[in-house]
């Protein structure tokens, strides 16, 4: 991709999209070119239509500390980069972001920490994503910003650009008023998401969050959905995230990826049941607990290795926070334990991958398995669930699914979990191991109609006809 180093790019951009990272990677090619290309992953596909559409702007960090590349075209979008130092990085992403707002956004599973200094910086990086924004929004444009790392962004821009129609979405889940008013910055936050007119949560309770929120700590006027705020009405809503549905279904269609299913059979051992996780390396994953389940069947002789084997794979993340290291090692030892125990020459019983995997192995591990173990303590969404029952065209496997995951609101036809219920773990796990295959396809179609109807498209376009008609 060509850069242009234009000042201009971008100006008067009537669609501005503001995130945390830019819908691209720099990559380096091994005679040393230095290019952007797109990014993977569900929020540049669903985006990117609706910014290049428009001849829009999308502001975001492009993943390096130091100063930012001047902005460019790509894609039909304007991309606006914003600059973070190696102290602001530390600190208002790995910091604030990641130590602070992720665990008690997440119930808790982990201590938050609170630290000014960390505070202070979100405050700074808020701000300049805010006027970045607000330098290539037109007249009355409109402005969608995402996630929990840019929540003073909505009030900055009001405060700078009265004009604009303002979204804001949360991909993560949104605590409860017991939790969230731990945080010193409590009502900061609640008015930087106020400066929105519309503000999108995963989950119908997350929205009640916010309006009880936005009610007694600043004793606003609220009904229903409705929050009267400094002369304007602030809408919260759900808008529950989903995948481009038709494409992984394509994409696990494919003779390619069929293939690569079988393959993995093979090289597994040929397992009459095969159990998948996918995650990224997080705490709230509740990867331990699937580890858990598994390695108490086996001592029960419910289940026996290699017959039955468990792929994990789990993605590396924030591998400069310590919490991040501590997990990792921990799982790894319980891998090591399980197939010390139960692994033999002709294999063992986990087979564990610390390591990223594109689509295409993705889908064909999904394709492969006969049971997706999906156990978060707590999850916005959890868009893999999804991923796998549309990569199931064949209605064959069958999804476990966590309770506590945004996705099993929707996925009904799931065996739910409790993940703190080890017990009650163990217990779906075995019945979707044996479920008769006319039972699996009856699910599995029921939660494909829903997906099918309920897609990224759909999603991004109904967050976005709302926004329009707060304009």
């Amino acid at each position: 991709m060509a850069e242009n180093t234009d000042q201009r790019v971008g100006a008067d951009s009537p669609v501005v999209v503001v995130a945390n990272r830019l819908p691209v990677d720099q990559v380096t090619d091994p005679d040393g070119t230095v290019r952007w290309q797109r990014s993977p992953g569900g929020l540049v596909t669903a985006l990117e239509p609706f910014v290049a559409g428009r001849g829009g702007a999308w502001v975001g960090w492009s993943g390096s500390a130091g100063e930012a590349p001047e902005p460019f075209e790509s894609g039909g979008m304007s991309l606006i980069p914003v600059p973070l130092t190696e102290e602001e990085v530390d600190r208002y992403y790995e910091g604030m972001s990641n130590a602070s707002l992720w665990p008690l956004y997440h119930d808790v599973v982990e201590k938050p920490e609170y630290h000014r200094h960390w505070w202070d910086t979100y405050v700074q990086v808020n701000k300049r994503f805010a006027e970045r924004a607000a330098a290539v929004a037109a007249e009355n444009a409109i402005v969608w910003v995402h996630d929990y790392q840019l929540q003073l962004v909505p009030a900055m821009l009001r405060q700078a650009r009265p004009d604009l129609t303002i979204g804001f979405f949360l991909h993560i889940p949104f605590p409860p008023y017991e939790l969230f008013t731990q945080l010193p910055w409590r009502s900061a936050i609640i008015e930087g998401l106020l400066g929105a007119d519309l503000v999108g949560f995963q989950r119908p309770s997350a929205a009640a969050n916010f309006v009880q929120l936005a009610r007694r700590l600043h004793d606003l006027d609220c009904r229903r959905n409705q929050i009267d705020y400094d002369g304007r009405v602030v809408i919260a809503r759900a808008f529950p995230i989903s995948i481009d549905v038709a494409a992984f279904d394509d994409l696990a269609r494919s003779p390619e990826v069929i293939a690569r299913a079988e393959e993995i059979r093979k090289e597994l051992g040929s397992p009459s049941k095969m159990i998948l996780g996918v995650d990224r390396l997080d705490y709230t994953k509740g990867i331990s607990v699937r580890l858990e389940a598994f390695q108490e069947l086996l001592e029960d002789g419910a289940l026996e290795a290699p017959d039955t084997v468990l792929v994990q794979v789990a993605t590396p993340s924030r591998e400069r926070v310590e919490h991040y290291v501590h997990m990792r090692e921990t799982i790894e030892q319980q891998v090591g334990h399980i197939n010390g125990v139960y692994g033999s020459i002709a294999g063992p019983a986990v087979h564990y991958f610390n390591q990223s995997m594109p689509r295409e192995e993705l889908a064909a591990l999904y394709r492969a398995a006969d049971v997706m173990l999906v156990t978060p303590y707590r999850d916005g969404m959890n868009l893999v669930a999804k991923e796998y029952v549309a990569a199931r065209g064949d209605l064959r496997g069958a999804l476990v699914l966590s309770e506590f995951a945004g996705a099993a609101a929707e996925l009904k036809q799931a065996f739910l979990v409790n993940p703190h219920d080890i017990a009650g773990v163990k217990n779906q796990l075995v019945r979707a191991l044996r479920i008769e295959p006319a039972e699996a396809a009856k699910r599995m179609r029921a939660m494909r109609r829903h997906l099918f109807k309920n897609d990224l498209e759909h999603w991004a376009g109904s967050f976005f006809d709302a926004l329009r008609r707060q304009a």
